[in-house]
């Protein structure tokens, strides 16, 4: 009887151990991260950012080199840079793509619709065309924003509460960006009302 349990118990690991092999293999696969970024390597902040983002990944349990893969590559602001990079990047095929600045995040959607690309940094991504609202991306490309039009109002709402007396308030802006600060100013200005 004994025996019989043993070749039965033998038999069903036999049968069992492809299955359960091919399963550890995927579980042990490393994954590959591509990185665009669009500041230079040496910027101080830049160094921040990748610092905590490697540490963020360590808390995760994932370990560069042995869990995962990660390719960063540098843009420093130059768009032809960060267009042979977000080829490059491409090219290796990794899991997911990590992109930081809108120049960054518009290479790479002219090289991939299909790896996901997650940003960083992008002021305008509705305005820029890489989603198609915030609430729902769409596509391959979804990420975090630094300015958000609407918030503008906020501000001026958390202004107006710590300083009552304020009249005027002014911003100073990128060239570019005025669009998001109209719309900005349109929001804050139906919110507060007609001036007091």
């Amino acid at each position: 009887m004994q025996r019989r349990k043993f070749i039965m118990a033998l038999g069903s690991a036999a049968a069992t151990w492809p299955f359960v092999a091919r399963a550890q293999q995927a579980a042990k696969r490393m994954r590959r991260i591509g990185a665009l970024i669009g500041f230079a390597e040496d910027d101080p902040a830049t160094q921040r950012r990748v610092a905590a983002f490697l540490k963020v990944l360590a808390d995760l349990g994932w370990t560069p080199d042995r869990d995962v893969t990660i390719d960063f590559r540098y843009g420093a602001g130059d768009a032809d840079r960060n267009r042979a990079f977000a080829k490059e990047l491409v090219g290796l095929n990794p899991d997911v793509i990590l992109t930081t600045s809108t120049s960054a995040t518009a290479a790479m959607q002219r090289e991939t619709s299909i790896i996901p690309v997650v940003f960083v940094t992008v002021s305008d991504p509705v305005g820029s065309g890489f989603v198609a609202s915030l609430p729902r991306p769409g596509g391959n490309i979804t990420g975090f924003i630094n300015v958000e039009g609407s918030i503008g109002g906020k501000w001026l709402e958390l202004l107006k509460e710590v300083a009552p007396r304020t009249k005027r308030a002014g911003s100073c802006s990128i060239r570019r960006l005025l669009p998001i600060l109209t719309i900005t100013g349109s929001h804050s200005k139906r919110r507060q009302g007609p001036p007091t």
